[in-house]
């Protein structure tokens, strides 16, 4: 019973291009540019929002470089 209910509640969803709600609008037009984004346009982060990370996985031990910073508490 409760793999029906799982099945029909997920069967539910319904994919359409996302639309302003009622009266409202989409935000002004950025300063700069010559187009009005659409609404996925929107959706999708700024490069500066969410940066490419890079992992550096260490293949040897190294030794620490002095830190100037890492002072004992007083």
């Amino acid at each position: 019973m409760a793999l029906t209910a799982t099945a029909l509640l997920a069967a539910c969803g319904q994919q359409t291009e996302l639309e302003p709600a009622g009266d409202a609008s989409l935000p002004p037009t950025p300063y700069g540019a010559t187009t009005q984004p659409e609404g996925d346009d929107l959706l999708q982060p700024d490069t500066l929002a969410s940066p490419e990370r890079t992992i550096e996985l260490r293949k040897r031990s190294e030794e620490r470089e002095d830190d100037p910073f890492d002072l004992p508490p007083e």
